[in-house]
This record gives structure tokens, C-alpha cells and sequence, in this order.
């Protein structure tokens, strides 16, 4: 305890001994106590002795601290000081004066070489890793920071040992997880070393619900508005997203977009913003900015920007944009934002075009910020993002570059002058004296004609008035004036590639530009003079331009051809020497920078050169320039012809593709018809189908009227054993009953089935009038109509025997009756002889003759039905004879259908033979051609269904005929 009070301060007698001799001391004093309470002192003292003495603690203590690890994990104070003493020794982030006191001593990469040596062992981060999953303050907080100084040191090293420890990176989130705001907060920082740089962590990260976490954390420390905290979040928001297309689109998935719009809400007090809040912002614009970058897939861009438009991002930013106060840094990134949300996305443009500023009277935002761009007295930085702005305006947006080109045409100048256009800005910009005013207007005016050759030819109509007294001049005209007097190197490079632009692709343009006789001598001029090197970038590009007057040259000027062109180059310049200065373009170190990006990043003005796109026309214009100065006229010619005979061949292909378009059309009309007759052929198989169910109906009806006509057999029979038992023979009257009740029952149902068969005939009748559209339909309700005319007749014959068997019945019950009644006046005296049961005699005889009674008007009835069956028969022979003459007239029918069958399958014929032939010609021009197997297939199919309507037909008249 002696030598410890002398380590920790304490009165000593004798020499104080050196710091690394202390050291020693304390190391082997925690390598051999066996007492905890003594080992955790020396590690407390070594942790007090690691800044002064970084070096020799690292050195001979880090063996036995990281041992202190692995077998005290039961003890958190000696774990946490283990842990701050490692540490210490190998983070470079010590105390300034600290650093002035041991600057001797100190090493540029001893904090690498101490990691080096701590993660030379696996097991050592993986015991890290086990350690900051304690919840204990003292081990959990120094292992974070201890593990974000070995990132630090070493990151890459140490990220693939966490990636392949198992849960090793889902163990690090559970940091963002934690209710102690300081551990939470140093967690955001280990997880940006951790994430740099590293696609698969970063994914791993994402997928742990990383997103939901930090933004529930910006959220609560008050978005723009937070401390440190939000910004530390945003920076590991931009390691998860930038450059990593699959958390890009999980980020889009999981609507975390939308949250991102409360980020930007801004009040009408703009002023007085922390520096704090002023980097929130710009961090947080630049997160918009990772995900609608111009370097991501398209596909993920676009579907970003429109996410961005329809949760509001996009007009909030807008409403930034067009806010007063705002810093103008803040300004400035927010313009870049909105460029990069709206290039490219026709929505998104057209929204922007439609902003207006809080101005008297309201202004379009782009005129507010084109009048900012061709100020000088406005930052650079400011003027270079107004033109990005405009440029990703006009990107891919035809309709934007035409409202543009309008304002300069003369029908839609605003003869009052009271507001200023964006054409009036560009022209003012153009010829301004300002060469940074110049440049941009150049380069705004040529993203405003890209790829677009009407407005090429549109702007050739626009004139200028130079001075009172003048005549107005077009604007390609004082574009090459101003060329010509000798302006900046950096005015003159913006006409060059604004007139390149212009010519590029339009031939009018470039007829236009040689009908001018001074442009031709004062280019070629230009090229052969020997000038230093700032001038060699404008010979360059009057090279490049005077290529263009060539190679898209329509000959349409005698003195201007090709081939004098070319002799022109030949004679003044040299073929070599020109292609020489013409690769002056690519090879310029500015020209490189620009071809990288499409943003115009520059750290000066004088840097101010060349434009994104330029760059693109560049590489794709040098070479076949290059070819067409070397190609000869006969070269030309032959080119010439080539030319126009592939313009014939496409007008003969256009002529034929009119031909094939006219014969789908027919197609489409015939594969109509089929489907109309499909349908038909449906409906009417359809309709076989109902009739078919009809008469199994019939049947099952028929069947039960049959059982219930069996149990009232039975219940007669039982009435006839009562009076039987009464003594009086009543069998034959019971039985005449049943027979009576059972011819009833067969009338009722004959009579139904008449009638149903009426309404079947007035049903076929219907449809054979409405199936004479067609050969196919009508040949169907002919056989349909036979078949069923034949069936109707075997059921009247049927009904007439059956009427027949009925009054030969009837007249036989008749006699019977009249016996009966014979029999009962014999029976009675017999009665009358019984005395005591004459009174029930008597009230038996009454109940005879009573059913007697019944019975004969049953017959009377029964007689009068027959009657009606009769005339009910008599109706239906005329009906059939009706029918008879009908099935005639439709077959008259079919046959003249028939004959103009045949004429037209004739004409199609006629057809079939001219379309191959046509085909073959198309072939031979190397057209693809499809065959009509489709067609022919559908025709057979259509046969097919025609052979299974006639044999449901068929089946139909079976079934009539079993009832």
C-alpha cells in the first residue's frame, strides 16, 4: 500500500521512481495480486498514467488489461477502467495540452499501431462486442467509445470482423435503443465509422430498422432546430443512402420520404439562424439531394422524385426557394435540390414552371432566378446553381424549352414592356459586358435547343435591334459578330458552343450560318493561326464548328459545298493541323472536370469553361468529323446515294407498313365478325341447353306426379275396406273413382304438357326469325326447326290415340255406372228388410247417389276437356303446317345465303392470292411478315363449333322423343 500511495501522490521517502518503472510496477502488480480490490487500483492508476504516458502503458499494459477483460467480467468498476485506459492509449483524440506536453513523444500513427496490435486477435473485438451489451453504465459507454476509435484507426479491418461475428452489428443497434441519452448519442457516432464505406453493413444496418430509429430521433430533438445530435443522425442517414441503390429503394418503400417534409417547414421570419441549424439544413438538403442524384439507376430517381412531389417535398422546398431571409448558403442548396428533384420528371417541371414568386406583380420563378444568374453583383456559387436549376429544368423537356424559345420569337414579345420574359434575361444576359453573363446565357440558351430541331429552326427567326436607325439582325448573326470582334476567351468559348449546339443536327441552321460570307474566313482564319494556349481551346471549337458546317452541310449553296469546304481546310489550314486543333477540345484539363458531372462545379469563374452536355456532343461529334474531313467527293457521292436510296427504301417500307396497317384493319374487322358469330353460336347453344334442363324438368315432374298418384291408390283402396265393412259392395265404385281421379290427373298433365310444347314451338318460332342473320345460324334453326316440326307431330298423334283410349274408358264407365245404379235399387228391399239399420241404410243410399252425382259431372267435365284437347290439337296441326311453310321459306333462304357464300369465298380467294404476293415482296425488302395461322386456326375452330351445335341438336330431339 506504501508503493501505491507513492504512485497516487502520497508522502515517500527515498528517490521518486520514473514513470515507466511505476508502470512496470502497476503491470505486475495486476498480473500476480490475487485480491480484486488491488488489481482494480493498479488499473485505475495505469488509467490515470495512460494520457501522460501513452506510449509505455500501451506497450506493457494492454496484454494484461485485455486479460482483465476476459476473466473480471464479473466486476464492472475494473471493467470500466480497463476499458478507459485502452482507450486512452490507443484514441488520438487527447487534449490539446496534453499534445503540447508529450509533442515529443508523440507518433502520427501510434493509435494505428495500437489497434493494429489490439485487433490482431479476433476474439479481442469479439469480447468488445460482448462487453457493449452489458447495460451497466461504467463498461457500456467507455466499450462504445472504445470500439469507435479502432473503426477510426482501422476501419475496414475491424468492420470485417464485426460483419462475420455473429449478431455482431444487431448488437451495435440496440445502442440507438438506449434511454441514457449520452450512450445513445456516442451509438450514432460508432455507427458512422461503422457504416463507411461498407454496402453490406449499411444494408444490414438499414434492415435493423436503422431509418425508423434516427428519424424518430431527429423528430425528437426538434428536426432543423436540434442540437449536435440531429446532425450526427443525418450524417449516418447519408452513409446508409449515398451510393447504395438497395436502401435507397427501402428508404422509398417504407414512405420515410414523407417524413422528411416537417424538415423544411420554414416561418415568415427568416432571420437570426443559429450556425447550428444552418448545417441541419444543409444536411438535410443534401440527404434529398443522395436520392434523387443524376449518378442513381434512372428507374430509382424517377420514382423518387414523383414520391417527392406527391407528399409535398417538392413544393415545400419551392416555398424555401422563394423565401426571404433565408442564408444564402441554405439558398443556394436548396436551388441545387430542387434541380436534381425536377430533372428529368415532366411533372415536376411543369409544377416548377408554374411557381411564382411573392413579387408586385407575381413573377415566374425561373425569371427571378435567371435575373439573379446574369447579375454580377450576385455570388458565384449562387449564379452556377440558378444555372443548374435551369438546365435540369429544361432537361428532357420539350415542352419547357418551347415556352423558353417563345418568349423570344417576335409574335410573342410583349410589345408593353412591362414585364421582363426569360428570353429578354438570356438575350440581356448574351450580350452584356459581363463574361460570366455571357457564358451562362450561352450555355442556359443551348440546353434551351438541345435535341430539339424545330426550335433550332424556330430561333433562326428571331431579330435584334442593334442600335436606332439599324435594321435588325437575326441572332445568329450578332451571336458570330460578337464572335468576331475579339471578346474574353470565356465569352467567346459560350457563343462557340452555343452556335455548335445551335448547328449541330440542322441543316437550316447551318445554310444559314455559311449564307453569312465573312463566318466561313473568319473560322478558318482563326484555326491556322498559331496562338499560346489560352487561345488554343477557341481554335478548338471553331474547328468543331466549322466540322459541323461540313458534315451536316445539305449542299444548298454553290460556293459553300462540302467538297470546297473541304479544299478550303486543305489549302489554309492542312487536314492534320485541323484535327490536331480539334483535339484540343477533349484534351483540356477543364473539359475533363466538366464531362465528370452534370452540376457546374467550379472554384473560380476564370474555371468557367465547359458544360456538362457540350462535353457529350464533343465525344460524339470528334470522330465523325474527323472522317467526313478525309472522305473524298467521290466518297461524298457515293454516300449521297446511299442516302437517298435508303430514304426510298423507307418510303417503300412506309408505303407497305400503310398496305399491312390497312390489312390489319380488315383482319381486325373479320376477327370481329367471328366473334360476333362466336357469340351467337353461344347464345344458341346456350339457349339447346335450356331446353334440354326444360325436359329433364319435365320428366322429374312427371315421375312425381306418377308417385303421388300411387298413394292415392292406396288411400282409396282403404276408404273401399271401410264401406266394406259396413256390409255394401262398393269395390267397383271405389275403383271407378280411382280410375276417374287417375284419367283426371293424366288430362291435367297432357293439358300442361300441350302448353308447354305451345311455347316451345313459339320459342323456335323466334329464334329461327332471329337466326336469319347468317348462313351458319340459319342452317342451325333449319334442322333445329325439322327436328323439332317431327317430334311435335309424333306427340299429336300421341295425343290423339291418347284422347281415343280416354273416351272408350269413359264410355265404359258410363255403363258401369249405370249397373251400379241398378244395383243399388235391387239392394233396396233387401235394405228396407234389415229394420234396425234402416236408418243407416238410408243415410248410405243418400251418400251413393250424392258420389253418383259427383261422378256424372266428372264425366261431363271430362267430356269437355276432351273437347278443348281437340281444339287445342286442331291449333297445333296448323301450327305445324305454319312451321312446315316457314322451314321452306328458310331453306330458300339458305340456299341463296349458300350461293353468295360461294361468291365470296371466291373474292377471298382473289385477296388471299394478292396478300401473299405482297408478302412475298415485303419479304424480299426484308420485312418480317407473320403468317395467319392464328386466323386460320380461328376458322377451324368454328367448324368445330358447328359440329357440336348439331349434335346437341341431335341429343335435344332425343329427348323429346323419350317423352
Amino acid at each position: 500500500m506504501n508503493f501505491l500511495r507513492g504512485v497516487m501522490g502520497g508522502p515517500s521517502a527515498g528517490p521518486q521512481p520514473s514513470g515507466a518503472d511505476t508502470i512496470q510496477k502497476l503491470c505486475d502488480r495486476v498480473a500476480s495480486s490475487t485480491l480484486l480490490d488491488d488489481r482494480r487500483d493498479a488499473v485505475r492508476a495505469l488509467k490515470s498514467l495512460s494520457k501522460k504516458y501513452r506510449l509505455e502503458v500501451g506497450i506493457q499494459a494492454m496484454e494484461h488489461l485485455i486479460h482483465v477483460l476476459q476473466t473480471d467480467r464479473s466486476d464492472s468498476e475494473i471493467i470500466g477502467y480497463a476499458l478507459d485506459t485502452l482507450y486512452n492509449v490507443i484514441s488520438n483524440d487527447l487534449e490539446e495540452e496534453e499534445q503540447e506536453e508529450n509533442s515529443a513523444k508523440q507518433v502520427d500513427d501510434l493509435g494505428s499501431q495500437f489497434t493494429e496490435i489490439f485487433i490482431k486477435q479476433q476474439e479481442n473485438v469479439t469480447l468488445l462486442l460482448t462487453l457493449v451489451e452489458e447495460f451497466d453504465f461504467h463498461v457500456r459507454w467507455p466499450g462504445v467509445k472504445l470500439l469507435t476509435s479502432l473503426l477510426k484507426q482501422q476501419g475496414p479491418q475491424v468492420q470485417q470482423i464485426i460483419l462475420v461475428s455473429p449478431m455482431g452489428v444487431s448488437r451495435l443497434m440496440d445502442l440507438l435503443a438506449d434511454s441514457r441519452e449520452v450512450i445513445r448519442n456516442d451509438g450514432v457516432l460508432l455507427l458512422q465509422q461503422l457504416t463507411k464505406s461498407n454496402a453490406a453493413i449499411q444494408k444490414i444496418v438499414a434492415f435493423e430498422n436503422a431509418f425508423e430509429r434516427l428519424l424518430d430521433i431527429i423528430t425528437e430533438e426538434g428536426n432543423s432546430d436540434g442540437g449536435i445530435v440531429v446532425e450526427d443522425c443525418l450524417l449516418l442517414l447519408q452513409n446508409l443512402l449515398k451510393n447504395n441503390n438497395s436502401n435507397q429503394n427501402f428508404f422509398k418503400e417504407g414512405s420515410y420520404i414523407q417524413r422528411m417534409k416537417p424538415w423544411f417547414e420554414v416561418g415568415d421570419d427568416n432571420c437570426g439562424w443559429s450556425a447550428q441549424k444552418v448545417t441541419n439544413l444543409h444536411l438535410m438538403l443534401q440527404l434529398v439531394r443522395v436520392l434523387v442524384s443524376p449518378t442513381n439507376p434512372p428507374g430509382a430517381t424517377s420514382s423518387c422524385q414523383k414520391a417527392m412531389f406527391h407528399c409535398g417535398l417538392l413544393q415545400q422546398l419551392c416555398t424555401i426557394l422563394m423565401a426571404t431571409g433565408v442564408p444564402a448558403d441554405i439558398l443556394t442548396e436548396t436551388i441545387n435540390t430542387v434541380s436534381e428533384v425536377i430533372r428529368g420528371c415532366q411533372t415536376n417541371q411543369d409544377y416548377f414552371a408554374s411557381v411564382n414568386a411573392p413579387s408586385n406583380p407575381p413573377r415566374p420563378a425561373i425569371v427571378v432566378l435567371l435575373m439573379s444568374m446574369v447579375n454580377e453583383r450576385q455570388p458565384f456559387v449562387l449564379r452556377c446553381a440558378v444555372l443548374y436549376c435551369f438546365q435540369c429544368f429544361l432537361y428532357k423537356n420539350q415542352k419547357g424549352q418551347g415556352e423558353i424559345v417563345s418568349t423570344l420569337l417576335p409574335s410573342t414579345i410583349d410589345a408593353t414592356g412591362n414585364s421582363v420574359s426569360a428570353g429578354q434575361l438570356l438575350c440581356g444576359g448574351l450580350f452584356s459586358t459581363d463574361s460570366l453573363s455571357n457564358w451562362c446565357a450561352a450555355v442556359a440558351l443551348a440546353h434551351a435547343l438541345q435535341e430539339n430541331g424545330t426550335l433550332k429552326e424556330q430561333l433562326l427567326r428571331v431579330q435584334l435591334a442593334t442600335s436606332i436607325g439599324n435594321p435588325p439582325v437575326s441572332l445568329l448573326q450578332q451571336c458570330t459578330n460578337i464572335l468576331s470582334q475579339g471578346s474574353k476567351v470565356q465569352t467567346r468559348v459560350g457563343l462557340l458552343m452555343l452556335l455548335c449546339t445551335w448547328l449541330s443536327n440542322c441543316s437550316i441552321a447551318v445554310t444559314h450560318f455559311l449564307h453569312n460570307p465573312a463566318n466561313v474566313p473568319f473560322l478558318t482564319g482563326q484555326i491556322a493561326e498559331n496562338l499560346g494556349e489560352e487561345e488554343q481551346l477557341v481554335q478548338g471549337l471553331c474547328a468543331l464548328l466549322l466540322g459541323i458546317s461540313i458534315y451536316y452541310n445539305d449542299n444548298s449553296l454553290e460556293n459553300y459545298r462540302k467538297e470546297k469546304l473541304k479544299q478550303l481546310i486543305e489549302k489554309r489550314i492542312g487536314r492534320e493541323n485541323f484535327i490536331e486543333k480539334l483535339g484540343f477540345i477533349s484534351k483540356h484539363e477543364l473539359y475533363s472536370r466538366a464531362a465528370q458531372k452534370p452540376q457546374p462545379s467550379f472554384s473560380s469563374p476564370d474555371h468557367m469553361m465547359f458544360d456538362h452536355e457540350f462535353t457529350k456532343l464533343v465525344k460524339e461529334l470528334e470522330g465523325v468529323i474527323s472522317k467526313a474531313i478525309y472522305k473524298s467527293s467521290e466518297e461524298d457521292k457515293k454516300e449521297e446515294e446511299v442516302k437517298k436510296t435508303l430514304e426510298q427504301h423507307d418510303n417503300i417500307v412506309t408505303h407497305y407498313k400503310k398496305v399491312i396497317r390497312e390489312q390489319d384493319q380488315e383482319l381486325e374487322e373479320l376477327k370481329q365478325r367471328i366473334s360476333t358469330l362466336t357469340s351467337q353460336n353461344e347464345q344458341l347453344q346456350a339457349t339447346v341447353t335450356q331446353q334440354v334442363s326444360q325436359i329433364q324438368q319435365h320428366k322429374d315432374q312427371y315421375n312425381l306426379l306418377k308417385v303421388q298418384l300411387g298413394k292415392d291408390t292406396q288411400h282409396h283402396n282403404s276408404h273401399g275396406d271401410t264401406l266394406q265393412m259396413n256390409g255394401i259392395q262398393t269395390e267397383e265404385v271405389s275403383k271407378l273413382k280411382e280410375e276417374l281421379e287417375e284419367w283426371k290427373n293424366k288430362h291435367e298433365l297432357l293439358q300442361g304438357q300441350l302448353k308447354e310444347k305451345d311455347s316451345v314451338i313459339e320459342k323456335l318460332n323466334s329464334s329461327q326469325l332471329e337466326m336469319g342473320a347468317t348462313e351458319q345460324s340459319l342452317q342451325t334453326s333449319r334442322f333445329g326447326g325439322l327436328e323439332h316440326s317431327n317430334e311435335l307431330q309424333k306427340e299429336l298423334e300421341m295425343l290423339r290415340s291418347q284422347l281415343q283410349l280416354q273416351a272408350a274408358e269413359i264410355s265404359k264407365l258410363q255403363m258401369e255406372n249405370q249397373k251400379l245404379q241398378v244395383m243399388n235399387t235391387a239392394a233396396d228391399p233387401m235394405l228396407g228388410d234389415s229394420g234396425a239399420p234402416a236408418a243407416t241404410s238410408s243415410e248410405l243410399e243418400a251418400r251413393l247417389e250424392q258420389e253418383i252425382k259427383e261422378l256424372k259431372s266428372q264425366v261431363k267435365a271430362l267430356s269437355e276437356e276432351k273437347e278443348s284437347l281437340k281444339q287445342q290439337l286442331d291449333s297445333s296441326t296448323s301450327t305445324v303446317a305454319i312451321l312446315q311453310d316457314k322451314n321452306s321459306r328458310l331453306e330458300r333462304e339458305v340456299a341463296e345465303s349458300k350461293k353468295e357464300q360461294d361468291d365470296l369465298l371466291v373474292l377471298l380467294a382473289d385477296q388471299d392470292q394478292k396478300i401473299s404476293a405482297q408478302k412475298m415482296k415485303l419479304k424480299d425488302f426484308g420485312v418480317a411478315v407473320e403468317d395467319e395461322d392464328d386466323t386460320e386456326s380461328g376458322d377451324q375452330g368454328d367448324e368445330d363449333e358447328d359440329g357440336d351445335e348439331e349434335e346437341q341438336d341431335e341429343n335435344a330431339a332425343v329427348c323429346y322423343q323419350e317423352n
